[in-house]
């Protein structure tokens, strides 16, 4: 984001008055200039960018609130499993129209989630398109030097966990869309609005971040679905892994729903953290995410082999998923 002094387009008036009070890093020199500068203290900075787009990762219905919170978070959500503390980040926005009813909330929500994550905005750039709205962020965050926690460490013996709950966003996109979701849960406006707020509203696991960094031996979010997202992990470390369905963790409101294991283990839009723990370290990484709050799941074994992984019911009985996570291709 840069400002000329003469003369001020509706550009750089678009961007002091919706972006420059988020740019409170003294990197960003107040969006002034064409480039930021990102300090570090020996330590290693992650990078990591997601771009949501109007009509494939958000509703064009869907608060501007909503959609600004979205597109810093799936990049936290990054941060968050490779056991990074963020440090900052850009936005790119190309926008249809300069609209204050649109921008101001936006500008707002995406002013207080930089402020909860301790994430501040470092500059970026505005554009115009007359197509779909995209929201473009690219976020940094610190590790210790040689300690991000890549994909490609998980080894046979690892105790697969995951966060939260998984499958919730791919049911509520059904409920908005008007799918069978919508249908199943006429009457259940609790159950519905849980499952929209899980699609509008990722919650990024930062404050496992700690943990991650102490004990995981690999991670990685899942963005795009488990199954697929567990089978990337597994290809990156040339192991395998099997899995318990029964045990995937489920919310009430997915629990209740007669989709079956395969949406909601490919939906996508989870942005929960996917790791590979040591057996040894279980117990510590368990505690740590108790105390911070974030509940973890054990869901199978990271076992040697080049197969995909393999997943068995609760009588262990294999389960052949033919679709195995969301592609944009």
């Amino acid at each position: 984001m840069t400002q000329d002094n003469e003369p001020v387009s509706a550009e750089d008036s678009l961007i002091a008055r919706y972006f420059k009070p988020l740019a409170t890093d003294p990197g960003a020199f107040g969006l002034v200039d064409d480039a930021a500068v990102l300090s570090s203290s020996g330590e290693d900075i992650v990078v990591t960018t997601d771009a949501v787009v109007e009509g494939v990762h958000y509703l064009a219905t869907d608060p501007p609130e909503t959609i600004a919170r979205k597109a810093l978070r799936v990049n936290l959500s990054d941060l968050a499993a490779k056991g990074a503390v963020p440090a900052g980040f850009v936005l790119t926005l190309a926008l249809r129209s300069n609209d204050d009813s649109w921008l101001r909330p936006f500008a707002d929500a995406l002013g207080e989630d930089a402020k909860t994550f301790a994430c501040p905005l470092l500059g970026g750039d505005t554009v115009s398109t007359p197509g779909p709205q995209m929201i473009s962020i690219t976020a940094f965050g610190r590790v210790p030097r040689g300690r991000m926690v890549s994909r490609t460490g998980a080894r046979p013996g690892d105790v697969i966990l995951v966060t939260g709950t998984i499958g919730d966003a791919a049911l509520g996109l059904d409920v908005l869309t008007g799918g069978a979701m919508a249908a199943m849960l006429t009457g259940n406006q609790a159950a519905q609005d849980y499952l929209i707020d899980r699609y509008r509203l990722p919650r990024p696991r930062s404050a496992l971040a700690g943990a991650v960094l102490a004990h995981a031996s690999a991670a990685m979010d899942v963005s795009d679905g488990l199954a697929g997202d567990l089978a990337k992990l597994c290809a990156a470390s040339g192991v395998s892994a099997l899995v318990e369905a029964h045990h995937v963790p489920l919310s009430p409101a997915a629990a209740i729903s007669a989709v079956g294991l395969e949406k909601l283990v490919s939906g996508g839009d989870d942005y929960e953290v996917l790791c590979a723990v040591p057996e040894s370290r279980c117990a510590d990484f368990t505690r740590e995410a108790e105390q911070a709050g974030v509940p973890v799941t054990a869901v199978g074994t990271i076992i040697a082999g080049q197969q995909a992984p393999q997943w068995t019911d609760a009588q262990g009985r294999d389960i052949t998923l033919h679709r195995l996570s969301y592609s944009h291709f």
